[in-house]
């Protein structure tokens, strides 16, 4: 009888978790460059992937190819009965805020985005400057002419905010360094345009640059066989990409989107979704840097203790990383 009764236990507890997890209808809307882009759009399909995996729960999807699909791609997923539904980037912002008027009772997250006001979505802020310093300051160690450089992609305040913290991590470690800056384009066309980041890595090397930071989405891909074919190094940008070119990635500023998506599914599941703004810096190891068995070779020990350190000084708050969007400005 008790053997019965605990078999019946258990099937009680599984039936239930079946009811909850059919209750779970998640979507993600990928932007421009697609979920396999190797940067951005692939690290929340990496969060989503390890939300599946973990749950058995399938996560539906959209690739934006021009940017009238956004709030198409939006409703689609809603009127499909998602019931939250992640927009990926802040080029999403407008597509994402009407849709998520039109559907009060689906939850929405958003990427890049803090300035929204709706009761039923969560927006996720990086604190990209604070990673971006870290890899400054790992670039200008590498060096050995002392001139560093980045690629930007779309030309926008956020990317620049990228390029501020690099430039003033190099100059923590160097105050003689110079860093040479690039950005791709001006249209959401800069973030898949690799012979163009490849053309851009090249001239800085011909200026003396011997590592050059990407966050350019896919466009860095450019960059990093250019580094490649120049014997040059590389640093990678959103995701792990050291594996990309091993020898050649000096490391990868890592900004956990994947982390946002993942927790994002599994909140709402669990029944904790909140609204608001979540701000995600060094401190809460929603930026950082990537070391592993690819850029060992190139990262010495006072190289490793020493970004370690400005780590801890930045989380303490004894170090302060300027946000270039907090005033357009970089210090110089």
């Amino acid at each position: 009888m008790r053997k019965f009764i605990q078999l019946f236990t258990v099937a009680i507890i599984a039936f239930s978790a079946s009811i909850l997890s059919a209750d779970i209808k998640p979507a993600v809307i990928y932007d421009m460059g697609g979920k396999f882009d190797k940067s951005f759009n692939e690290s929340v399909y990496n969060g989503a992937q390890r939300f599946t995996k973990e749950t058995g729960i399938k996560v539906m999807e959209f690739e934006v190819t021009n940017e009238a699909q956004r709030e198409q791609g939006m409703r689609k997923m809603a009127q499909r009965g998602a019931n939250v539904i992640v927009c990926v980037g802040f080029a999403q912002a407008d597509a994402c805020d009407k849709v998520a008027k039109e559907f009060p009772n689906t939850k929405f997250s958003i990427i890049d985005v803090g300035w929204l006001d709706n009761a039923n979505m969560r927006q996720y802020v990086f604190k990209e400057h604070e990673g971006s310093f870290l890899v400054g300051a790992l670039a200008a160690m590498a060096s050995k002419t002392g001139k560093v450089g980045f690629v930007g992609g779309m030309d926008i305040p956020l990317i620049r905010k990228f390029a501020c913290g690099y430039v003033q991590g190099a100059k923590a470690v160097n105050s003689k360094v110079e860093v040479y800056q690039n950005m791709t384009g001006t249209t959401p066309a800069a973030w898949n345009d690799p012979a163009k980041g490849s053309e851009l890595a090249k001239s800085q090397f011909d200026r003396g640059a011997d590592v050059v930071y990407a966050a350019a989405g896919g466009t860095g891909a450019g960059v990093y066989q250019a580094a490649a074919d120049s014997g040059k190094l590389a640093i990678g940008v959103d995701s792990n990409q050291n594996y990309m070119h091993p020898g050649t990635m000096l490391t990868s500023m890592l900004k956990r989107v994947d982390l946002a998506t993942y927790e994002t599914f599994m909140d709402v599941k669990s029944g904790n979704f909140t609204s608001g703004v979540k701000v995600l810096g060094l401190a809460e190891d929603g930026v950082g840097w990537a070391f592993d068995e690819y850029n060992k070779p190139l990262i010495t020990d006072v190289m490793k203790s020493t970004i370690n350190g400005l780590s801890d000084k930045v989380k303490s708050g004894s170090i302060k990383v300027h946000d270039y969007m907090s005033d357009n400005n970089c210090p110089s």
